[in-house]
């Protein structure tokens, strides 16, 4: 599996990484594109959890793998 990301994959991979994990809802619709590449290619996982306790839906979460090569 490759892991060359092109400069707009780069871009969305560092924006989910300097904010830990975000909503995948919240995310820029524009860079929203970019996120099922990411995964396949292995540097950010997606993830579904509560956000408050009292609900019981879950919603999707994106946040980066920390092993990445360059």
């Amino acid at each position: 599996m490759s892991k060359n990301l092109t400069d707009f994959e780069n871009k969305v991979y560092n924006f989910v990484k300097e904010r830990g994990e975000i909503l995948t809802s919240n995310m820029p619709p524009r860079m929203s594109g970019a996120i099922p590449n990411l995964k396949n290619k292995g540097v950010v996982e997606i993830y579904k959890k509560t956000t408050s306790r009292w609900a019981s839906k879950k919603r999707k979460f994106i946040r980066a793998k920390e092993s990445r090569d360059r």
